[in-house]
């Protein structure tokens, strides 16, 4: 795995984690080579060099694991309809401030790139005009590019977000989207479509915001949180990377690749 990048931005990492899950039960607490899951997300955030980083929890099972572990966690309410809105929360509690740089680690993701995290935090540090920042990579196949399940973003000129959307785009009049991967004249020389990397960071102030904007139309209808931000007017840097994120863990299957992978390290 990459080194982190030279910090230049002081950042929070905040780690939303959510006992329940539909598709794995416990996920924050399954063991990944000796470690809860939760608990190593929270160490490899760590080595991108965050001021601190911060579980944000539903449970106190989860305080229990992290604090055995030396990893700080903040309790939040049970109810919070996303993960979101348990970062505003924990936000509050932390005493974060309005320009405060946060970065939304998911706490299923012990593959996670601390470069990655330090690039967007550094993005937006670098990004008055924006409320928050991302990634995204270049899509390698058709399949992709096709397959809703991977959420495509476009940018403008200044590597700040058009839209996001489950559609294949953006889409080309003249070609079914084949052409993106095997005639290099059919896009402009750097353009291409690109995956959206679902790591965020937000200014506290807009985070703390951010639960009390109203739902977006395209929000609702794409199932993309941050369509909200685009549709009420604030802007998104976005941090195009050449590397895809090491697998993130949904199901029991992808904990199981997931250790194996760690095992075979």
């Amino acid at each position: 795995m990459p080194a982190a990048t030279t910090v230049t931005a002081s950042f929070t990492v905040l780690i939303p984690a959510r006992l329940a899950s539909s598709r794995l039960p416990g996920k924050p607490l399954a063991d990944i080579a000796g470690l809860p899951m939760v608990v190593r997300v929270a160490r490899q955030a760590a080595l991108s060099g965050a001021a601190r980083v911060v579980v944000a929890a539903d449970s106190p099972a989860i305080i229990d694991a992290c604090a055995q572990h030396g990893v700080q966690a903040v309790l939040t309410r049970e109810d919070h309809p996303s993960g979101s809105d348990r970062l505003a929360e924990a936000c509050e509690q932390l005493g974060l401030q309005g320009d405060d740089i946060v970065v939304n680690v998911q706490g299923d993701e012990p593959l996670i790139d601390p470069a990655l995290i330090t690039a967007v935090a550094d993005l937006l540090q670098t990004r008055p005009q924006a409320s928050m920042s991302t990634a995204a990579h270049p899509i390698a196949s058709l399949a992709d590019y096709q397959n809703p399940n991977v959420v495509k973003v476009v940018c403008n000129a200044l590597g700040l977000a058009h839209y996001f959307s489950r559609a294949p785009i953006p889409h080309h009049r003249d070609h079914d989207g084949s052409a993106w991967w095997s005639d290099s004249a059919a896009q402009p020389s750097g353009f291409g479509p690109l995956r959206h990397i679902g790591i965020y960071a937000y200014r506290a102030g807009f985070l703390r915001q951010f639960p009390h904007l109203t739902p977006a139309p395209t929000e609702q209808t794409e199932m993309l949180e941050q369509l909200r931000a685009l549709w009420h007017g604030h802007q998104i840097a976005v941090h195009v990377t050449q590397n895809a994120p090491g697998a993130g863990v949904d199901t029991p299957e992808d904990l199981e690749r997931v250790r194996a992978l760690l095992a075979g390290r």
